[in-house]
């Protein structure tokens, strides 16, 4: 097996090259959905500026393109270890006891998979409530979006930071598994 750094899509089977596909995927729209937003920014303050008229419900979009960027890379940050935690601890009991390191490895990431259903729970009754109420943010006569989009996003991005946290999970526990941590060079 060659070495890999942190960072580097996990290697595994196919249900792992399938949900990598998937984060990758999701990852790049999410960029290229802040691009968008980016160019829809500077066409509102071109406009505001120089033509004395903004473009309307761009103050709207941006509210909700933040919400949904985050969500779509979610599962990426995920995935190349950059969520916030303290890896000096945990690096240090990786390298002295590693049982009680991948032990404490598998606990983060189950941790991961429990706040991810949590927020579940509350995001898809949100997504079908919007849905079927036709829920929208805007001001009518001048701009309305609807909502169900942006929660369809949050469900889909929860979803699949739930399974990349269960597929860690899972590498901690099992034995002779590569982990992401393992795997970088800053653990000897």
């Amino acid at each position: 097996m060659s070495e890999r750094k942190l960072g580097a899509p996990p290697t595994g089977g196919a249900p792992s090259s399938i949900l990598d596909k998937i984060i990758t995927g999701m990852n790049a729209l999410g960029s290229l959905w802040i691009f968008a937003l980016m160019l829809m920014i500077d066409a509102d303050a071109f406009g505001r500026t120089f033509l004395a008229h903004p473009i309307h419900g761009v103050n709207e979009l941006v509210e909700m393109s933040l919400i949904g960027i985050v969500f779509m890379q979610l599962a990426d940050a995920t995935r190349r270890g950059r969520l916030t935690r303290s890896d000096g601890f945990f690096k240090f009991t990786l390298r002295r006891a590693p049982r009680t390191g991948r032990a404490m490895g598998a606990i983060f990431d189950f941790l991961g998979v429990l706040f991810m259903a949590i927020v579940l729970v509350g995001a898809v009754p949100d997504l079908i409530e919007a849905w079927q109420k036709n829920f929208f943010v805007g001001d009518e006569g001048l701009f309305t979006a609807p909502e169900w989009p942006i929660k369809a996003v949050i469900v889909l991005g929860c979803s699949i930071a739930l399974l990349q946290f269960l597929t860690f999970g899972w590498r901690y526990l099992r034995p002779g598994a590569r982990t992401p941590v393992e795997a970088s060079p800053a653990v000897e």
